[in-house]
């Protein structure tokens, strides 16, 4: 198993470095797995003066799945926009064709007093959110920033998908439903977009192979509102790439923070990259105060989706089980009579769990 590993910027490299030790326990065991670290985002800039760096791409081409940080600093702010840290990303995942992206919100029993609602909202939370990843408003052309004639300016970006986009990430939607509780809601906003009106329509279709899966419908703005109100009412959430990425956020914080949401990002043959949910947040980098356990649990994600080794996955996920039990805690988790503990002393711990 040969594995790209992409620290990225800000906290990426400190969180990343649990996830290996993970992954060098493991190997300790018999697990044949390689490892090769490259840059990307502002360090791909520093390094080669681009945010995927040839050699970096080349690297991910060829490993078996990808391991990534986070990308992006304040610093890289001022630089061309296609020099930014978060070009890098759009690139890679672009390049490789990870058009599905599944982030699963499941509330840990312990860290129901760490969610910002309450306890009985919820606790027993387990949703799986799919967001198609390679098109949208983020990809479509015509895109850009330009001047009209009255010198006034004018900035466009264009939300696109083709009906062959929209079937192929239903069906993962669809396949991931049937082993789980069989529900599918599809989020759109088909009484303004076009484009979603598309969306909507295909999925009824793609339902129709699905007989044994409920399909239901529902406007992002309510479904953001129902995130909050009644989350335990979703199984799976299926959507494209702008609402996805809003909503996969809004979930994490139900969980009691986004530092405990893993995501895998999978091509049509479940090749992937998998990392946190979270961003590289730059004011807390080097300060070993992260919370490596979303990076953690998106490598349980890569045994179970690229690698099709769910014992491992699960030994993983147990792993992680066993460490919030104990009441470890890192400061964005921690709530008074648990243990405090800093990024390092959380992968040690779960490496000990293993």
């Amino acid at each position: 198993m040969k594995i790209a590993v992409l620290p990225g910027d800000g906290i990426g490299p400190e969180i990343v470095a649990q996830a290996v030790k993970v992954l060098a326990r493991l190997r300790l065991d018999g697990l044949k797995i390689e490892t090769e670290t490259a840059p990307i985002g502002g360090a791909g800039y520093e390094a080669a003066g681009d945010p995927l760096p040839e050699a970096t791409f080349a690297l991910s081409q060829q490993a078996d799945a990808v391991l990534l940080g986070a990308v992006g600093d304040w610093k890289y702010d001022t630089l061309p926009r296609d020099s930014r840290p978060e070009r890098g990303l759009l690139r890679i995942r672009k390049g490789l064709n990870l058009f599905a992206n599944l982030r699963p919100a499941i509330l840990y029993p312990e860290l129901a007093s760490a969610s910002t609602l309450r306890p009985e909202v919820v606790s027993g939370l387990d949703i799986m959110i799919v967001r198609e990843l390679t098109g949208d408003i983020y990809f479509g052309q015509p895109r850009g920033i330009s001047t009209l004639e009255n010198g006034e300016r004018e900035g466009i970006n264009t939300m696109r998908y083709s009906e062959s986009e929209i079937r192929r990430i239903g069906r993962v939607a669809f396949d991931i439903a049937m082993k789980r509780d069989k529900k599918v809601c599809s989020i759109d906003k088909a009484n303004v977009l076009e484009t979603t009106e598309l969306w909507r329509q295909v999925m009824i279709e793609v339902a129709h192979d699905y007989p044994a899966v409920e399909l239901s419908h529902m406007y992002v703005d309510n479904a953001a509102m129902q995130l909050i109100r009644a989350p335990k009412q979703f199984d799976v959430m299926v959507t494209g790439n702008i609402f996805g990425d809003i909503l996969s956020d809004e979930a994490s914080m139900l969980t009691g923070s986004i530092g405990m949401l893993p995501s895998a990002s999978l091509d049509a043959n479940n090749k992937g990259m998998y990392e946190p949910s979270h961003g590289s947040a730059p004011d807390i980098a080097g300060k070993d105060i992260a919370n490596p356990l979303a990076t953690i649990l998106s490598v349980a994600m890569m045994f179970k989706y690229s690698f099709n080794d769910q014992g491992t996955a699960d030994r993983i996920d147990n792993a992680v089980k066993k460490v919030i039990a104990a009441g470890y805690r890192t400061a964005d988790i921690w709530t008074a009579g648990t243990n405090k503990v800093a990024c390092s002393a959380m992968g040690d711990a779960v490496v000990a769990a293993l």
